[in-house]
């Protein structure tokens, strides 16, 4: 009665049939509908940059929009419930892909442990885990990790973007990670870099191939 639950979006009070965002607020959602496109912007931004299976995101990105709303209250207030809602919302369109049968292991882009402990969660986690139970795949945190602390990658400039991120990332690996087929995931995808850099460091696992998927993506 005195802290009611309200919508991620727009603030107001949601009612009882609905979660983390009213009905107005999911009718309004920029979806992009990149999974239906085998050539959608995702794809073009790693062109001529790794071999890539899939790569698509869910939403559009605008500054003062109601996905950096959400993207903000995801990553800094705490509210994980975000993205188990867009994991579990992607997943029923990511079914109608072909390739969907075969990813096998959903890798969340990481955190330092330093960046870990200072926010407590890492904001991709959620949205990973809804992904792979929905798709009935492995959720693995293990693999890929992040030997270097930098600076949040929104703030900084294109060069500075890509100035050594492929040394941010690395891989623990065995024979069972060999031949798969890694599905990365991260939040909002801008220049690439640093799926980029996730997914060389993964290529280094042999037989692996690698898709992408975000929960938004900017609209340039």
């Amino acid at each position: 009665m005195f802290f009611p639950k309200v919508c991620s979006g727009c603030r107001s009070v949601l009612m009882t049939n609905e979660t983390v965002l009213c009905t107005s607020c999911r009718h309004e959602m920029p979806l992009t509908q990149y999974h239906l496109d085998a050539k959608n912007e995702a794809v073009k931004k790693f062109y001529g940059k790794i071999e890539i299976e899939h790569a698509s995101a869910f939403l559009y990105f605008n500054k003062k929009g109601i996905v950096q709303e959400l993207i903000h209250n995801l990553k800094y207030k705490g509210h994980e419930e975000i993205g188990t809602v867009l994991g579990h919302w992607y997943a029923e369109d990511l079914k109608e892909l072909k390739l969907n049968n075969s990813f096998e292991v959903v890798i969340p882009v990481p955190l330092h442990p330093k960046k870990f402990k200072e926010r407590g969660y890492n904001q991709v986690t959620a949205f990973g885990k809804a992904l792979s139970e929905s798709l009935n795949l492995t959720f693995d945190e293990t693999v890929l990790f992040r030997k270097k602390y930098s600076k949040t990658q929104s703030k900084k400039n294109l060069l500075g973007r890509s100035e050594n991120i492929e040394s941010i990332f690395d891989v623990h690996f065995s024979e069972r990670n060999h031949n798969k087929h890694f599905l990365i995931v991260d939040d909002v995808l801008t220049t690439g870099s640093t799926l980029e850099a996730c997914s060389k460091a993964l290529l280094k696992i042999p037989g692996a191939k690698i898709s992408i998927v975000c929960m938004a993506m900017a609209n340039s």
